[in-house]
């Protein structure tokens, strides 16, 4: 099996997705204000946390493979690894998709950090109960930091109004019989853990399987079960959302069925497919829910006290609004780029036209992208540029809008051969390109 400490000497800076790599610099140095390592350059900064190595021997150095998952993007990391596969779908009850989402769909990375955050942000939409959310992002946490990505078959999450399923490439490396009963833990992939527990997003303690067992049996579901199909080298997952036949839910608990509305136009009613978790306190950084129990201070902090940053509701949160807090003090538009200024005139174009998703943050799915399309049928525009001006997080529109308006045709690329140049902007098919 390939180490994920491994150096992939012919894999440099430029295998890399910057716009990845800010994103998580941005949330470490939110963690972890104070740290030494935000002060690096990329490469040192990239060597501290693992995600870059160096052969002391022959003095080679480059991409390790845990940074090639974490950073890369799905061309590259199939290069080294040709059975890499990310899915996350979600079912209806005719057993159609409501959505799917995959690394090779070409419209976003297709590495393990975004898939990450992209899949927690769907948890939190759809699931009302903030502590079985938490619990979900823990075991796809867990997928990702276990999985066998030599393995065949790739890692997916199917969710649905009854179960959730995760399958991934890979064998559990203790007795299966322990899983639930045990705290023993046997990292398959030690260097993308430290990547993950860096963000506090993961912990050691090996108890994640044992607490969700306990908690599922509280809530009176259905338990949990698990597959190994030692032949295919594949675990499988299942967790039930739901009662036993004959046992009905109890008056004190609150119900954990997934919220999806069949009508695929709008699947969440009128609630903003931008996600309770990144407009909420529902969010999957909202501590008392918190998976990183063992990080008692830092609870303590963001619980009682103000330092900097503040809940949704009344300020920044750090993974949410830190990176466009950053990005709105870092504007660099060259001549024929809208300016910040222009932007925040109350009597321009632009501002007028996004207006009502200002106002309203539960704006349908469907109204959010007639707001986007108008605007963009002004001018190409830029994600800061379309985050400022509708009032949302970065991550929030481009995950939850502008990929899937890209993937239906809605929207175009202004540098479509170049997903992650610097000026990239989206506009609408029939506008013309021009520097």
């Amino acid at each position: 099996m390939i180490q994920d400490n491994l150096i992939l000497e012919h894999y440099g800076l430029n295998e890399l997705n910057f716009e990845t790599i800010k994103s998580y610099r941005d949330k470490f140095a939110a963690v972890k204000p104070d740290h030494p390592w935000n002060v690096l350059e990329t490469k040192e900064f990239l060597y501290k946390i693992g995600a870059w190595g160096k052969a002391r021997d022959t003095h080679k150095e480059g991409v390790t493979l845990a940074g090639l998952l974490m950073f890369s993007e799905e061309r590259m990391i199939t290069e080294i690894l040709p059975q890499y596969f990310l899915e996350y779908r979600e079912s209806d009850a005719q057993g159609g998709w409501n959505e799917r989402f995959t690394s090779q769909d070409g419209t976003w990375s297709g590495n393990l950090y975004d898939f990450y955050f992209y899949v927690t942000e769907q948890v939190y939409k759809h699931q009302p109960n903030g502590e079985i959310a938490s619990s979900l992002v823990e075991v796809v946490t867990n997928m990702l930091l276990h999985a066998d990505y030599n393995g065949e078959g790739g890692l997916t999450f199917e969710y649905n109004q009854q179960s959730c399923v995760f399958s991934n490439p890979g064998l559990f490396r203790i007795p299966v019989d322990k899983v639930f009963i045990t705290k023993m833990s046997n990292l398959r992939n030690p260097h993308l853990f430290k990547l993950f527990r860096l963000l506090n997003l993961c912990e050691r303690s090996g108890s994640g399987l044992t607490a969700l067992h306990d908690k599922w049996k509280s809530y009176g579901y259905e338990l949990p079960t698990i597959d190994q199909d030692v032949y295919l080298k594949r675990t499988t997952l299942s967790l039930p959302m739901s009662f036993p036949e004959g046992q009905k839910e109890s008056g004190n608990q609150t119900t954990s069925t997934l919220s999806f509305n069949n009508n695929t136009g709008n699947k969440t009613g009128d609630v903003e497919s931008t996600g309770e978790f990144v407009e909420k306190s529902s969010s999957y950084n909202k501590i008392e829910n918190s998976f990183n129990k063992d990080d008692s201070h830092l609870i303590e902090e963001f619980k009682g006290k103000n330092i900097g940053v503040s809940p949704v509701d009344i300020g920044d949160n750090p993974y949410n609004k830190e990176e466009w807090s950053y990005n709105k003090n870092n504007y660099s538009y060259n001549k024929k780029d809208v300016l910040i200024s222009d932007l925040e005139d109350e009597n321009s174009v632009l501002w007028n036209l996004a207006e009502i998703a200002r106002r309203k943050k539960r704006l349908s799915p469907a109204k959010m992208e007639e707001v986007i399309v108008s605007l963009c049928a002004q001018q190409p525009l830029r994600l800061k540029d379309l985050a400022h001006l509708l009032d949302r997080t970065p991550d929030g529109v481009r995950n939850n809008y502008l990929s899937k308006m890209l993937r239906k045709g809605k929207l175009q690329l202004k540098y479509p051969e170049q997903p992650n140049h610097p000026k990239q902007a989206y506009l609408i098919e029939g506008y013309r390109r021009e520097e």
